[in-house]
């Protein structure tokens, strides 16, 4: 016991001196840390603003290296569903979204590092869910294909969330 005191003690008293240590007059320090205030900041995207600010979202949020795009479905610039009832197509609009909110991050697929999918349809999808290798041609990402009740309209069939990283 008497020696966990003393360890205990020691590494206390370590970090005191650490934290008293002066930096460099260089600004080194400094510099650091408003570079990583900064790569903390939230970089938000809205693909098509006046249907996020109807529905109360935001497509895109980049903050440092990581980047969360919420789900992309099959709909036009007003938001109306595209391909109703044509899961193979809905997926095409909504990978065609998602490529020009990378696009515009500076990002790829192959920065994707988790990819989630809801769709109303398991069975249709598994069938037309080999479209992704033309999506993800180096490595696929982490993620998760679930099969859900509903989405947000009646004629979505699928929607994609994605997250990437980017060294």
């Amino acid at each position: 016991m008497r020696t966990n005191s003393l360890l205990a003690l020691t590494a206390l008293f370590s970090l005191i001196l650490v934290g008293c240590t002066p930096s460099d007059s260089s600004g080194t320090d400094s510099t650091v840390k408003a570079t990583s205030v900064a790569e903390n900041v939230p970089e938000y995207f809205q693909l098509r603003p006046e249907v996020e600010k109807t529905y109360g979202y935001t497509h895109a949020v980049k903050i440092g290296d990581d980047l969360k795009i919420s789900g992309a479905v099959s709909m036009d610039d007003k938001g109306n569903p595209l391909a109703p009832g044509d899961l193979e197509q809905q997926m095409k609009n909504a990978y065609s979204d998602l490529d020009k909110i990378l696009k515009h991050y500076g990002y790829s697929f192959d920065d994707v590092i988790v990819e989630n999918v809801f769709t109303t349809d398991m069975a249709k999808f598994l069938e037309v869910a080999a479209y992704r290798n033309t999506i993800y041609t180096k490595q696929f990402p982490t993620g998760s294909w679930l099969e859900v009740k509903g989405l947000a309209l009646p004629e979505f069939m699928i929607e994609i969330e994605l997250e990437a990283h980017k060294n």
